[in-house]
């Protein structure tokens, strides 16, 4: 029997929430590896990891944000824990290698393909594997064409991302370039479900089509987002000024590297600040008769 699919049962406001965690989750990925590329390197991949995980944090909260608004007419949703955070972790780990290769490489083409394409199939997987860990007395299956034009729109929307995080400066341009992620994520994610057609079980237990509550495993990755977002307002570069140590006006900065302080001045001549200079300073010679 044909399952009746509602991907809308809240109206506009699953889709709109999930579109705003999606570019939540983008515009920090997105600062994060541009500031990773203004760093030093024993700092760069601490904030390309922080961006990774606010991507891949951004797109599953999105995806189960979504899913609050599904419901299959006459059977109710429950999902998998294992699978359900198995999800997460794949994203947060296929996100990372992307990142990681064009923070690492640049915005060469080979490193801009590579790394998108693997992003990309990291925010398709999460997708599937998040749907994999769904329970109901049915079955699903997916249009297949429909499901590779959900993963080229996932590649296509990765490879834009990873771009504009290292080739677009300044805060208004990125949250620009996070809206557009924001876009393309929800659009992967709607194009995935249109895939989608649920076969009911002939002894299916008659349910009221409700979702298990989904609120209480979205509150950790939504912390996180909160905390990064924290992280970054905070941070000095946070609209891409010129660091410290590229300023020859700052103190100590002509020449200084990110992460060392600057140096402090020594007096020229003794103080008590500096008693080895007094005494290694020459002495003027005393007048006659003072021994």
């Amino acid at each position: 029997m044909q399952g009746t699919i509602d991907g809308f049962s809240y109206g506009a406001v699953t889709p709109v929430a999930a579109f705003l965690m999606a570019c939540l989750g983008a515009a920090l990925g997105l600062r994060c590896t541009n500031r990773s590329l203004r760093t030093e390197r024993s700092f760069k991949a601490g904030w390309l990891a922080l961006g990774a995980t606010s991507i891949g944090s951004g797109i599953w909260t999105m995806h189960f944000i979504a899913m609050m608004g599904f419901s299959v007419d006459g059977v109710t949703i429950g999902y998998d824990m294992p699978i359900t955070f198995a999800s997460l972790g794949v994203a947060v780990a296929m996100v990372g290698v992307g990142i990681f290769i064009v923070g690492y490489r640049g915005a060469t083409r080979m490193a801009l393909v590579t790394g998108g394409t693997i992003t990309g199939l990291g925010v398709a997987t999460m997708h599937y594997l998040g749907m994999a860990g769904m329970r109901l007395d049915g079955q699903f299956e997916y249009d297949t064409v429909t499901v590779v034009l959900s993963v080229v729109i996932a590649v296509v929307a990765a490879t834009t991302a990873l771009w504009a995080a290292v080739s677009v400066h300044g805060f208004l341009p990125s949250l620009g370039a996070s809206a557009v992620m924001g876009v393309a994520v929800s659009g992967m994610h709607y194009t995935g479900m249109a895939a989608l057609s649920v076969h009911l079980h002939p002894d299916a237990v008659a349910g009221d089509g409700s979702s298990a509550p989904l609120v209480p495993l979205l509150i950790g990755p939504a912390c996180f987002l909160i905390l990064a977002a924290v992280v970054v307002m905070f941070d000095p570069l946070m609209v891409m000024g010129t660091p410290d140590w590229n300023d020859p006006g700052a103190p100590g900065g002509a020449g200084r590297k990110p992460g060392i302080p600057a140096q402090r001045q020594v007096p020229r001549f003794g103080t008590h600040a500096d008693p080895a200079s007094f005494h290694s300073r020459p002495r003027d010679p005393a007048p006659p008769g003072e021994w």
